[in-house]
């Protein structure tokens, strides 16, 4: 091979290697972007939200449908405070959102109180406003209690003001439950009342941090679950046990 041939070849090999490099460095800002400003992929890892969301469901949530703060950012780098572009969050909206005691860490839970609400729970029936909410009985089943135990479950559909309906679930057989008799909280300007739908088994603004989550502030609110796009009872990386372990039917549901 002659000297030439040998050096053109060189350039064609740089060539590609830098090709390929800038294809992978698109590729990444692109991914960047999209996470920031249009939808982040989560994993549910616990049943506070069963049976609206189960663990090892997988959803994408829509990062600009309450406008940016710091922490559309990866890292929630202090660049700004507050939102931009920022619009109101609807009561019933299923969202994702800082938690106050660590704002590392990612809660998902129900909007039920806007800023200047009154919410209560009275023997387990909860109240907006003085109001009770309107709840419908919708069955029982038995269901996971954890640490490998059953429970059997009450399902009822609850009717929150401006029409919004959901399905959340009590345990049947408990009577004396921290969070089904609560003071008259009282929702402070820029923050929100935010509830597990698996009322007995989620640490939400019933319950003040560390023990809960407390009033979440507007900043704190990362984006609203949209869609689950993957949905597993098990561990997703034994691909072998998909056709066993895949929850099919909850593929590409509306989070509700």
């Amino acid at each position: 091979m002659s000297d030439t041939q040998g050096s053109q070849k060189t350039k064609r090999e740089d060539g590609g290697l830098i090709e390929t490099i800038k294809v992978i460095v698109q590729a990444l800002l692109i991914a960047v972007v999209i996470r920031t400003f249009l939808f982040q992929p989560f994993n549910i890892p616990s049943s506070s939200m069963v049976p609206t969301l189960l663990i090892g469901d997988y959803l994408f949530v829509s990062k600009y449908s309450y406008g940016f703060s710091k922490h559309s950012i990866p890292g929630s780098p202090a660049l700004f405070s507050g939102r931009i572009l920022g619009t109101e969050p609807k009561r019933g909206d299923v969202i994702v959102f800082k938690w106050p005691g660590d704002q590392s860490t990612d809660y998902i839970k129900r909007l039920i109180g806007l800023p200047g609400d009154h919410v209560q729970m009275k023997d387990n029936l909860l109240y907006i406003n003085g109001t009770p909410v309107k709840k419908g009985p919708m069955g029982t089943e038995k269901g996971d209690a954890g640490a490998g135990m059953s429970e059997e479950f009450l399902y009822f559909n609850e009717e929150l003001p401006g029409g919004k309906v959901h399905l959340a679930q009590d345990k049947k057989n408990y009577f004396n439950v921290m969070g089904r008799n609560t003071p008259d909280f009282v929702v402070p300007p820029g923050n929100f009342f935010f509830m597990g739908d698996n009322r007995d088994n989620s640490s939400d603004s019933r319950f003040e941090v560390p023990y809960g989550v407390g009033m979440v502030p507007y900043e704190n609110l990362v984006g609203r679950a949209e869609v689950i796009f993957f949905s597993i009872d098990g561990s997703s990386w034994k691909l072998w046990e998909w056709p066993w372990s895949v929850r099919w039917g909850r593929i590409f549901n509306r989070i509700h």
